[in-house]
């Protein structure tokens, strides 16, 4: 199929239009459709965030609502981390050190309990692609929380390691939904001075769930016996009840029943997102704009399903989305969880360790909050690759302490400052990129296949990363920081050439940048006409089409205008 969409050059700066003929092919009522579309496409552009929040309070509330799932899933991921510290937990489940007279989980343990939950979530993921396509976001996501409360049993339970690495793979699969689907239900509910605050929330969810894990981790450290990790473990069911409630009053994604053609049912759902004061032309211009960028994606495009995600133009927004997420891994992430260890390296007794380990997961919630300061001022891809630059100059100093004896606690206190980098910088725009960068029609498979590629990654970087630190095993302890160095500055060169610019942009917008295939460092430049008219339609040439005498399409005719 061609390309609806092309551009026009000048001297001066492109322009990406489209070819409105297929999208009128789409549409009853053109004309009506385009000139509310493009009221509504004007009123996102020039709101302003005060306005933003007035208008769409409960969006934001909705939104909120959901990704408070992620906090579980934070929760549960570090304290399984945090446990490797804990004399009591190291005492059930790990083995002695006759050499060092001490307790420890061996490293392939270790690696078998993070990646367990990853397998689990890639095999969430892939139930969310069909599921939230199928059922719709809130029926998936209530299914998911009930199933979540019952996982957690196996792992409460737990008699061993291998019990307890099923209980993690079990916990994987709703977490793997909620992952995703939380992010694509943002992006779907907000406008654009909104849409990168709460798609970066989801970042700051994640991050208050390990925030909160330090702190009962650091607490449960005077606990005796079984009761240290049984009671964090307990802690989980506190939330999926009352998400339970709630999402089953959540209002359902408009996109998504436009996608399913519920047109009645995608007007009264933007109605209970807006406020009360919204009026209803506010509501049938919103209407009108999601009908709009649906009939460009279907005229591009017309299917829905994961392989769709690898054809034509969507084969780069599916690696773009795909790379920023794995990226995440490759710039250093994967030494910030190991900052106990690092402390009781450094002969820091095992509650002090702790207790500076509380100052690392903040910087999951502080470095949020700052980067929410830049993220409708500055670029996300300015952001992105800042980030990486950054993390990777943190990872080679680390690397370089690693040389100089006795340095673990400057190690530890630079972790801190890798987190508040990778917080300002990578963590929560990722979530931004990965919900922007895919089509509206695409977009809860995109996000999937987005994680999926997080959670490859971090089956590699959670297989290795311990080996590399453990002294047991290849000991290179804090020397590792070089080689996360290395791996940042090739994930910098990559997000320079393809990494695209996605601020300020409408879905249908993007979309016509992806097909007119634009260079990733002239998105922020080029100009969009998106809104052609009957007339032009009449006279404009088809894409494709049989032809009559006149030029026309056979089929312009037929087309109730």
């Amino acid at each position: 199929m061609a390309s609806n969409l092309h551009v026009l050059e000048d001297s001066h700066h492109q322009t990406a239009r489209i070819d409105a003929y297929k999208v009128a092919q789409q549409l009853d009522n053109y004309d009506v459709v385009v000139d509310a579309a493009a009221k509504a496409t004007k009123t996102d552009h020039e709101m302003t965030l005060w306005q933003a929040l007035k208008r769409n309070k409960k969006a934001v509330l909705w939104s909120m609502l959901l990704s408070t799932a992620l906090v579980m899933e934070g929760y549960d991921l570090v304290i399984i981390n945090s446990f490797y510290g804990q004399e009591q937990f190291r005492q059930h489940y790990g083995k002695f050190d006759e050499a060092n007279q001490k307790w420890y989980i061996p490293a392939s343990w270790q690696s078998g309990l993070t990646n367990g939950a990853l397998c689990g979530q890639i095999v969430g993921l892939l139930i969310n692609s069909w599921a939230s396509q199928r059922f719709g976001y809130r029926r998936t996501m209530a299914t998911a929380l009930a199933f979540m409360a019952c996982a957690i049993f196996p792992v409460f339970f737990a008699p061993n390691l291998p019990v307890l690495v099923l209980g993690e793979i079990l916990c994987g699969l709703p977490w793997g939904i909620f992952q995703t689907i939380t992010t694509a239900y943002a992006a779907d509910i907000l406008p654009i001075a909104l849409r990168p605050l709460l798609t970066s929330y989801v970042n700051m969810c994640w991050g208050f769930g390990i925030l909160m894990s330090s702190g009962v981790a650091r607490a449960a450290l005077d606990l005796e016996g079984a009761k240290a990790y049984h009671v964090p473990f307990a802690l989980q069911w506190i939330w999926p009840l009352p998400l339970f409630i709630g999402v089953c009053f959540a209002p359902e994604s408009p996109w998504w029943l436009i996608r399913k053609g519920r047109v009645d049912d995608a007007e009264h759902s933007i109605r209970r997102l807006n406020s009360s004061s919204t009026s209803e032309e506010e509501v049938q211009d919103t209407l009108a704009m999601m009908q709009h960028t649906d009939a460009i994606e279907k005229a591009e495009n017309e299917g829905v399903n994961i392989l769709d995600c690898f054809r034509g133009t969507n084969l780069r927004r599916t690696e773009i989305g795909c790379a920023v997420f794995a990226i995440q891994y490759l710039a250093g992430g994967p030494l910030i969880g190991y900052a106990v260890t690092f402390l009781q390296q450094a002969g820091m007794d095992d509650e002090s360790a702790f207790d500076f380990n509380l100052g690392v997961t903040t910087m999951f919630t502080v470095g949020t909050i700052v980067s929410w300061f830049f993220l409708n001022k500055v670029g996300r891809r300015t952001i992105y690759i800042g980030g990486i630059a950054l993390m990777s100059f943190i990872s080679l100093i680390i690397g370089i302490l690693g040389f100089i004896p006795n340095t673990s606690l400057a190690v530890g206190v630079l972790l801190i400052c890798l987190n508040f980098a990778y917080n300002i910088g990578i963590g929560p725009v990722c979530y931004c990129i990965v919900a922007e960068v895919s089509s509206s029609r695409l977009r809860p498979i995109a996000v999937v296949l987005s994680r999926i590629s997080y959670n490859l990654m971090g089956l590699v970087c959670n297989t290795i990363t311990p080996r590399m630190i453990q002294p047991t095993s290849w000991g290179w302890g804090a020397r590792c920081g070089l080689f996360w160095m290395g791996t940042g500055i090739a994930a910098c060169t990559y997000c320079y050439f393809r990494l695209v610019e996605t601020r300020g942009r409408t879905f249908a917008e993007l979309d016509a940048l992806f097909a007119a295939k634009i260079p990733a460092r002239k998105f922020a430049t080029t100009d969009i006409d998106l809104f052609t008219h009957t007339q032009d339609v009449k006279n404009a040439t088809p894409t494709n089409g049989k032809q009559g005498s006149n030029g026309e399409s056979d089929s312009v005719d037929d087309k109730k205008f």
